[in-house]
């Protein structure tokens, strides 16, 4: 017998409320904190920061120990790379050089330069190629854009007449990247196009746009404050717009569709915005948590290079989530009579049904579920082989396109002293005392020598008043270069502890190879720390929301079949080549911010199309109708929000950097994947295999996990037990 007791309304329905009654408060307090902010962050100014340290490997202990005994030493270096088919010394080269090299050392951020002509080895065999060293005054990244940007012209106005001037080092790469902008505009533009499409009114499909760009812009003065007191990358801004506009997109969409289909139920649009907060709203915030969960769960991992990254990209979910809750609500109740014309106009123009060609996918599914269930977790297992193959490292300039002033120089370096010259290992050696550093170091500088993949050394330099010495060693190979790595090995595993054991000195390995290697081991080695923390976390949320066991662990296996297959795409198309991309490795920190982002926006869809056969679930108790009907009424709002996902992560594939492309195609493509095979093939198939024991929970687990319900208790009838005996009698 149904309760005639009155129904208090849910926290969600009043803040709805409240959004309805105050709409013009709540749209002034977010323009009034997008001015505020924005305007605030300009003043200030941001603080961005590459902090690469990795505390206890060997290239951080040579970091650390050049630091203290010789920090003139320890900064960054441009090289300025010459060029002159005729030879350097042809002409009136060697002036026009040692000129140039003169007003290089007069500009702010050098400290010392270095000329060609002084330095042994810095004129290649045949006398066409050389090099100058610049000594900056500190890290690349310190170092002003505009101040580089002199450098290079200052250095280029000696071009011509057959001497070619470039330069090269991560200062000049810096200060060559894109300031970006191109790719968030088509994919909003693209998104928009979608949005048309399905609501049939460019109003209606502007909402979630305008929502998304609210919180994104607030979220991104905010960074820039926060860059001031904490280490923030310089990549962090472009990847808090990838995700916060996709995401800002999705979670307002999600709720919008709901408004749409309470209208089209025939309910008020006051009745319709609190019904859709206090549903979709409730699957927003457990799908927000769920990302924000994942993101932070990269503290897990240690490196400091991440942390400022993933707090900066969970507070962005945590503002689109706040803003989709109530900017959208208070829009609604703007436009909420003019979009419901349009909407209801757009409904009966359409004469099919709503979710019936879902439906019908459900049943199709469900009369054999094995078979699409084997064909698409086969298909997901193909597309993750390629992962396991997966070289992590970081791209150099030989990614760099080759009109780049960073690629010219590179290309030269390795034409005039081999592919190795571009990534030197520096060999520091320590001694007891300052008498015994020189020896230690001459039988370092001869043992390199003899180490096969090593085609050169330099003579071996005393750092004054210590007992430290250096021994460049260049390898054979390009840094990017498999052989390379295994050269890296090779030294700290068996050429320098022999060493050690023979001379009683101390040998470390660094530079900026030997630190990709430390990251990628770093980063494989706290991997399962990560994935502990990520996965166990959101399986307890989805289990204390659903109340069964085989809910979390199916989308817990999904996600991460989906996250692998998006990785082994990512090694196909960087790592290996394919399309005409230049092969190298995959960026180290690109694999674990892709788990964190992807695992917690698959949980979007997880939880809006389980919530929905959830919902139906405990309104019939019948569990095929639950798996058609759940299908039915988030089918066409899961692939709309996909397809917006998909275009905006997928149009940073147009942009310059090489990791934001990496980014852009492994969201996609995990995207693409959990929407299309997981969300509307293998979870219907994976629901009617199980039936009713998909929601089973045993008693005491029951008892101990806390209530987190995704729909009022009051919604439910009390006409399951008769509906589940309906069923069985049938």
């Amino acid at each position: 017998m149904a309760s005639t007791a009155p129904v208090s309304a849910s926290r969600l329905e009043r803040l709805a409320g409240w959004s309805q009654r105050h709409h013009w408060l709540a749209i002034g307090l977010w323009i009034v904190t997008l001015i505020s902010i924005t305007a605030v962050s300009q003043a200030v100014g941001d603080d961005y920061h590459d902090e690469h340290s990795l505390p206890g490997t060997q290239s951080q202990q040579l970091t650390d120990t050049l630091e203290q005994a010789a920090p003139q030493q320890a900064g960054d270096t441009i090289q300025v790379v010459m060029h002159d088919e005729d030879g350097l010394a042809a002409g009136g080269n060697r002036d026009r050089i040692e000129a140039m090299l003169a007003d290089l050392a007069g500009l702010p951020p050098v400290n010392a330069v270095t000329s060609p002509f002084e330095a042994e080895g810095a004129i290649s065999p045949d006398g066409t190629i050389g090099y100058a060293t610049l000594a900056l005054n500190g890290a690349s990244t310190d170092v002003p854009r505009e101040d580089v940007q002199d450098l290079i012209e200052t250095a280029q106005a000696v071009s011509g007449d057959g001497l070619e001037v470039e330069l090269g080092g991560d200062a000049v790469r810096g200060a060559e990247e894109s300031e970006g902008g191109a790719a968030e505009g088509a994919g909003m533009l693209a998104a928009l196009v979608i949005l048309v499409f399905m609501f049939g009114s460019l109003l209606a499909a502007s909402l979630p746009l305008i929502t998304a760009l609210f919180a994104v812009g607030s979220t991104l003065g905010v960074i820039v404050l926060v860059s001031n007191a904490v280490t923030v990358a310089t990549y962090t801004p472009p990847l808090m717009m990838l995700v916060g506009i996709g995401v800002g997109i999705d979670y307002a969409l999600l709720i919008f569709a709901r408004y749409r289909g309470e209208l089209l139920a025939g309910a008020d649009r006051q009745q319709a915005a609190r019904k859709a907060l206090d549903t979709a709203g409730r699957s927003v915030i457990f799908a927000g948590v769920t990302v924000i969960i994942a993101l932070l769960g990269l503290f897990a991992l240690g490196l400091g290079s991440l942390q400022g990254v993933a707090l900066a990209v969970a507070l962005t979910v945590l503002v689109t989530m706040v803003a989709s809750l109530t900017l959208l609500p208070s829009l609604l109740t703007v436009f909420g009579r003019r979009i419901e014309r349009r909407v209801v106009k757009h409904a009966e123009r359409s004469k099919r049904e709503p979710g019936q060609r879902w439906r019908r996918l459900s049943d199709v599914v469900g009369r054999r579920p094995l078979a699409p269930l084997t064909v698409a977790i086969a298909l997901l297992l193909a597309l993750a082989a390629p992962a396991l193959n997966m070289r992590l490292g970081f791209a150099d300039a030989g990614n760099e396109a080759e009109s780049a002033t960073s690629r010219r120089a590179y290309d030269l370096l390795a034409e005039g002293f081999g592919p190795g010259f571009n990534g030197p290992l520096i060999v520091l050696a320590e001694a007891g005392d300052t008498t015994e550093v020189d020896s230690a170091a001459a039988e370092l500088h001869d043992a390199l020598q003899a180490t096969p993949g090593v085609a050169d050394t330099t003579p071996p330099q005393s750092i004054p008043d210590s007992d430290l010495a250096i021994v460049m060693a260049f390898p054979e190979t390009a840094p990017q270069d498999a052989a390379t790595s295994d050269l890296v090995e090779q030294l700290r595993g068996e050429v320098l502890p022999q060493l050690s054991d023979q001379t009683g000195a101390t040998y470390l390995v660094g530079g900026s190879t030997a630190a990709a290697e430390d990251f990628a081991d770093a980063v494989s080695d706290r991997l399962p720390v990560f994935l502990v923390v990520v996965v166990g976390l959101s399986s307890l949320l989805l289990m204390a929301v659903f109340r069964s066991v085989w809910i979390p662990l199916k989308a817990a296996v999904l996600n991460l079949l989906s996250i692998g297959a998006s990785l082994g795409v990512v090694t196909l198309v960087f790592g290996e080549g394919l399309f005409g991309v230049p092969a190298g490795p995959v960026e180290a920190f690109v694999p674990v911010m892709i788990f964190a982002i992807v695992f917690g926006l698959s949980m979007d869809y997880e939880v809006f199309l389980v919530s929905r056969m959830h919902e139906e679930w405990r309104r019939s108790g019948n569990a095929v109708r639950a798996v058609r009907e759940g299908l039915a009424t988030t089918g066409g709002v899961i692939t709309a929000a996909a397809a917006i996902m998909i275009v905006v992560f997928g149009a940073f594939i147009l942009s310059p950097d090489r990791m934001l492309q990496q980014f852009g195609l492994g969201l996609a493509v995990a995207v693409f994947l959990d929407a299309v095979v997981i969300r509307c093939l293998i979870v219907p198939a994976f629901m009617r295999l199980l039936g009713e024991r998909a929601w089973w929970l045993p008693r005491w687990l029951d008892r101990v996990l806390p209530v987190i319900p995704l729909e009022r208790e009051d919604l439910a009838t009390a006409a399951i037990e008769p509906a589940r005996a309906e069923t069985g009698r049938r």
